[in-house]
């Protein structure tokens, strides 16, 4: 996460009157999240932007916010922190999201906008974008809005209704797969490493996806994967401190060949890593189980842990 312009004052009629004070309530709000009490930080974050109210305090606040559904509060403070001279990425970003929710499609992609022209590869932002370009088309297209929702309507089609055998529909319930939709949303190489899951499961369920000219994991290069990390990412914000999830994987002191890995799957941050299964590091190529191994450990430092499937 950049850090430039974090110690900007943004509040346009405020003053800094006590730093000291701010810094000791933005330390006990951190605390609280960390125990889960997200209520308790906003009170405290609240205190700690009205002693000293420079970016870092306030982009905290509306985070916290935005996660209690407070959503007006947390855009008028993400506003006022994209208007600095240097805009908050992560800001932008959130701004972006909270934007696309209320189906404004235009300045969602403004704020979008403003990330990529200064960080072209950022990889959030580019899924975010691909997002929005998709929602932004079918709002002119009502054609397209009605095939949409015969697509949402096929998606939702419950695995059990297609003809499997037993053991790949036994397989699929325990693996909490219950629609068309979930089954896009997995590999290959997860189904595979599941226990009593073979190749010819595996084949029968790549000829029924198939035959209505799906795949698996499709449903992962359409921008699904980023609002399910995120999700994942808000629910272990309540346990873990959210510092930690924000940190950079490059914090890790990973190998190479670790490195290259989270690299190609476009993970960023410890809290992106923890939101990933074994089976998508292990389908990376030349990723093996050493590497693996490594991960965890340095997770479990933490406290935490790579996704598991349910």
């Amino acid at each position: 996460m950049p850090t430039t312009g974090l110690d900007t004052v943004i509040g346009a009629n405020t003053t800094a009157s006590d730093p000291q004070g701010a810094a000791n309530h933005f330390a006990k709000g951190l605390e609280c999240e960390k125990a889960g009490d997200r209520l308790g930080a906003i009170a405290h974050y609240r205190q700690a932007v009205d002693r000293d109210p420079k970016a870092s305090h306030s982009f905290r606040l509306a985070f916290m916010l935005d996660l209690v559904g407070e959503e007006d509060e947390a855009m008028e403070l993400y506003l006022r922190l994209v208007q600095l001279p240097e805009p908050h990425v992560n800001a932008l970003i959130n701004l972006a999201v909270l934007h696309e929710d209320r189906g404004e499609m235009h300045e969602a992609e403004r704020c979008l906008r403003k990330v990529l022209e200064a960080k072209p590869n950022h990889a959030r932002a580019r899924l975010f974008m691909r997002d929005v370009s998709a929602s932004k088309e079918a709002l002119y297209d009502e054609g397209d809005q009605r095939d949409e929702a015969k697509r949402k309507a096929e998606l939702d089609t419950p695995v059990t209704d297609f003809e499997l055998s037993v053991r790949s529909r036994n397989c699929l319930k325990k693996m909490n797969i219950r629609t068309l939709r979930d089954l896009l949303m997995i590999t290959k190489a997860e189904l595979l490493s599941y226990k009593n899951f073979g190749e010819t499961s595996l084949s029968e369920i790549e000829t029924m996806l198939a035959q209505r000219g799906l795949r698996l994991g499709e449903g992962l290069d359409q921008g699904y994967v980023a609002r399910a990390a995120k999700e994942y990412i808000d629910q272990l914000a309540q346990r873990v401190d959210a510092g930690v999830l924000s940190r950079p994987v490059s914090a890790m002191e990973l190998s190479v060949r670790a490195r290259r890995a989270l690299q190609l799957l476009a993970v960023q941050t410890i809290g992106e890593l923890a939101a990933r299964t074994e089976a998508e590091l292990m389908g990376v190529k030349n990723f093996g189980q050493n590497s693996l191994e490594e991960i965890k450990r340095k997770l479990a430092d933490m406290g935490l842990g790579l996704r598991e499937l349910e």
